[in-house]
């Protein structure tokens, strides 16, 4: 009688990101809660601001026709736009966009500062619930932190399927790892900036 040996599947491009980025990742989780951004409407501007930077980093990202090929409904996935009004709702006044021109990214590199992005939608449910303690919602002042109309798990899945799918070598996905570290770096630094 012949035994079958179950092999443990390999590990996804997702995956591996994760487990590269998930020290990064976590540093700044803790960063962001002992800001205590829900603390208040203060509070919560100054957590818009860090937002607001961060996005405007990533939105051309959404609108390069390279990426747009490799991540189909990428552009749709912008949240830039409901951010300054969230941040008109709490301050009455729209922010001008805080964009840094920078040169165009490599495409691994690129994906990195995606995934911290979407993933950051993913995270949301918890955010939106905090926010809703201080009176805000999807319509009014947490508009950013609002699933995608095909539900979280729907959007990030297939966020998931299509970053699964490119064809990239070892070299690529570290630099996509190293893409991913610098973009929460940028928010944990924003986050130093904002709330001192």
């Amino acid at each position: 009688m012949q035994m079958e040996l179950k092999t443990a599947e390999a590990p996804t491009r997702i995956q591996r990101l994760k487990a590269l980025t998930d020290t990064t990742h976590e540093r700044l989780d803790k960063r962001i809660m002992a800001a205590d951004p829900f603390a208040s409407r203060d509070r919560y501007a100054l957590f818009l601001d860090v937002q607001h930077h961060f996005h405007a980093d990533v939105d051309p990202l959404y609108n390069d026709p390279r990426l747009n090929r490799l991540l189909p409904d990428l552009a749709d996935r912008a949240r830039l736009a409901a951010l300054r009004q969230d941040i008109a709702d709490i301050r009455g006044v729209m922010p001008a966009v805080a964009r840094v021109e920078a040169e165009l990214q490599p495409i691994p590199a690129a994906l990195g500062w995606l995934y911290v992005a979407e993933g950051s939608n993913l995270g949301a449910a918890f955010l939106l619930k905090e926010a809703a303690r201080l009176g805000l919602s999807e319509e009014f002042g947490a508009r950013h932190l609002a699933p995608h109309p095909a539900g979280r798990g729907l959007h990030w899945r297939s966020f998931v399927a299509a970053f699964n799918a490119l064809d990239f070598s070892g070299a690529d996905e570290a630099e996509i790892a190293e893409g991913a570290k610098s973009a929460f770096r940028r928010v944990h630094a924003l986050v130093e900036e904002m709330f001192a």
